[in-house]
């Protein structure tokens, strides 16, 4: 039996992550009821540009999956994690305190760190909770891969579907499987702040 190079197994990850990536768009675009022009013309691209992201014949920019998940209104920042390997070493990305990419929801208030450095393992990122009960979140927020958290400031209960919740205070920090159910709120005056490093599905299995 013969054993994979480095190439074919780094070539079957990008295949992976990107087919991932594609059922993603295509899972939200459906949810709205919107034909690939609609959702195309939505995000300010081409319809045969959406239909090969969705059939992972092409790897769109970060700029792209930006503007996609805007337009489809796709909350989860683990959606702008773009995995796989590049080939490429010593790469680096610096973001300025206070300038990370801001992404808002209902519930959490995000700011993307790095987010310029594209084909990355990790998705790091500062989340402001706004959320202050549970009734807040219409679903539990799950995506494939697993996640390590640590609070800035402030004050929360993170729950989750398999264990009771959990108080956590400035300092503490935790580490799961963030297929499993979960949501923060903050049980402080002021907003909690935490960091999440989100580690992306495929990843962990070669190491999500």
């Amino acid at each position: 039996m013969s054993e994979d190079t480095p190439g074919d197994v780094s070539n079957a990850e990008e295949h992976d992550d990107g087919a991932a990536l594609g059922r993603s768009i295509r899972d939200a675009r459906r949810a709205k009821g919107w034909t690939l022009e609609e959702a195309g013309r939505a995000a300010g691209i081409g319809r045969s540009t959406l239909s090969k992201i969705e059939n992972n014949q092409t790897r769109p920019s970060f700029d792209i999956v930006r503007r996609l998940t805007q337009a489809l209104d796709m909350s989860t920042p683990q959606l702008f994690l773009q995995s796989g390997q590049t080939g490429i070493s010593g790469r680096r990305d610096f973001t300025p305190k206070g300038q990370g990419e801001t992404r808002d929801t209902p519930t959490y208030l995000h700011e993307l760190l790095c987010p310029e450095l594209t084909s990355k393992r990790m998705l790091p990122y500062i989340a402001t909770i706004k959320a202050r009960d549970v009734s807040e979140f219409e679903n539990w927020i799950r995506h494939s891969g697993e996640e390590f958290m640590y609070v800035i400031s402030g004050e929360l209960i993170f729950v989750s579907e398999h264990y009771r919740p959990l108080p956590m205070k400035a300092g503490d920090s935790l580490y799961y499987d963030s297929g499993m159910g979960h949501g923060c709120i903050s049980t402080s005056k002021e907003d909690a702040k935490v960091l999440w490093v989100s580690l992306e599905g495929s990843a962990a299995q070669n190491l999500r």
